[in-house]
């Protein structure tokens, strides 16, 4: 009887979720949200309620009380903010993004997105007050809201034949319906220029001081969380720095994005002074990626420069140095390690353990090519049907195959849908214009969401960014301004 209510809820608080993305604003769709926003956290509680970390907390009822009571209270403050200025609640949201928050109970850690949720909680409560008794027209709906809200159905869907139902269950209510919730809450913002400034340097201002942890933690040779990093520090001739993200990867990858962020800015800049600013802001950025040793990290960034470098002067040639610049680090990558040392086992271990991994993942999907094992089944479908011995196993570094092993042809077809939809919204009149008006948000957007792609792609992790969902959002927001031209 649990399950069945546990694979009830789960599907509704998906429906919820799509209908945040897609009605239109009134009370049916402030239900949705707070439906979703009641949901995700009670199905979490209800799943874990026999773990360590759960049964910590119930043996201390004080504790337990005091967390919702501080959560509640920062909801409640967080939607009168948000009423008063509607304008601080996309601030808020990117700068909860890359923060986690880590809780220890029972034992053990987990690296929680707390801030965010919180924002998340306080945006639908202010939504909820402020929309109640709006009565608006259901507009015609777009392709890359309704492609959006079908990818999270689907997934919910499938975590009812998953064998880890457990891990499924988190991945919706961690992930799917809080991130739907953002997509929900920043669909509709009206991206003013000003607000558009106050964003860019919100995020240059964290990035800067993460950068200042990152180099502190470089110059001193301590970090100060995650074992695993630590413990591979001491075994290379490198030293990688996390700054305040649980994994360098990550960390890279939020650099990264900002780069290409302040780029888009910089090459559409007119002014000395804000040039002068941002050349700054980018050269201390890029002084903060390189001790992450994140190759993903580099291979977004080069990725992210070129759709600006495409957008900006001429996509053909930039087609035409991608080109040359591939065959030519192809060649360098063989002939510097040797093709006779060519195999699957030095591959393996050059890429760290991930060829097994997305080699494994391949297998898992021709073994179940249509709906694959299920949604969030990757860990446990790979131990026991790929691994030889036991291994710590999330999933296989590249977004495609985790989602090709977990949910098979009708998953794949749905998360190509999506990236499809998404570029196609974001670059919609971009390379048709010949110069763009400041401020360049599209092509911000569009780098970044193509940067943040082919870091998915050797880290994988694109349901699970909120970034990722951010960036859906504004770039359907943004899309339906007019590209101007300059005369």
């Amino acid at each position: 009887m649990s399950d069945l209510l546990a694979g009830a809820g789960v599907l509704v608080a998906a429906a919820s979720a799509a209908a945040s993305i897609l009605l239109p604003a009134g009370r049916a769709r402030s239900a949705a949200m707070l439906t979703a926003l009641v949901l995700f956290p009670a199905l979490i509680l209800g799943d874990q309620w026999h773990s360590p970390q759960i049964v910590d907390l119930r043996d201390e009822p004080a504790r337990l009380i005091v967390l919702g009571a501080a959560a509640l209270a920062a909801a409640v403050a967080l939607a009168y903010l948000f009423t008063r200025w509607p304008m601080l609640l996309p601030l808020a949201i990117v700068a909860a993004l890359p923060f986690r928050i880590p809780l220890h109970a029972g034992g053990d850690t987990a690296n929680l997105l707390v801030p965010l949720y919180v924002v998340i909680a306080g945006g639908v409560l202010a939504y909820a007050l402020r929309e109640w008794d709006v009565s608006q027209a259901a507009a015609r709906v777009r392709l890359l809201p309704l492609v959006l809200a079908g990818v999270v159905v689907l997934y919910a869907l499938q975590t009812l034949y998953s064998p880890d139902f457990s891990k499924s269950l988190q991945n919706v209510c961690f992930f799917f319906v809080p991130f739907s919730l953002v997509y929900g809450l920043l669909r509709n913002v009206d991206w003013s220029r000003k607000l558009l400034s106050y964003a860019l340097w919100l995020v240059a201002i964290e990035a800067v001081a993460f950068v200042v942890v990152g180099s502190i933690e470089y110059l001193s040779h301590d970090l100060f969380w995650n074992d695993q990093v630590i413990r591979s520090n001491d075994f290379h001739t490198y030293f990688r720095v996390n700054s305040i993200f649980w994994d360098p990867n990550v960390y890279g990858r939020y650099l990264a994005l900002a780069i290409v962020i302040a780029m888009a800015a910089l090459l559409w800049a007119k002014e000395r002074r804000t040039i002068a600013l941002l050349t700054g802001l980018v050269a201390v950025l890029w002084l903060g990626l390189v001790p992450t040793f994140s190759q993903s990290s580099f291979a977004a960034l080069l990725a992210g420069l070129a759709v600006l470098a495409a957008l900006r002067w001429s996509w053909r040639w930039t087609l035409g140095a991608v080109g040359a610049g591939a065959v030519l680090a192809a060649i360098i990558v063989l002939f510097a390690g040797g093709i006779s040392k060519l195999s699957p086992d030095r591959l393996n271990v050059d890429t760290g353990g991930r060829a097994n991994l997305v080699s494994g993942g391949t297998d898992l999907f021709a073994q179940r090519p249509l709906w694959g094992y299920g949604a969030g089944s990757f860990p446990r479908a790979y131990r026991e049907h790929i691994a030889t011995k036991k291994a710590p196993v999330s999933v296989s570094h590249t977004e495609p195959v985790t989602v090709a092993a977990e949910q098979g042809l009708i998953g794949l077809a749905a998360y190509a849908a999506l990236i499809a939809t998404a570029l196609w919204t974001m670059s919609s009149g971009l390379f048709a214009a010949r110069a763009l008006s400041p401020p360049p948000a599209r092509p911000a957007v569009l780098a970044a969401f193509v940067a943040l792609l082919v870091h998915t792609m050797a880290y994988a992790g694109f349901y699970e960014d909120p970034i990722a969902w951010v960036l859906l959002a504004t770039g359907a927001s943004l899309a339906m301004t007019p590209v101007r031209t300059e005369t």
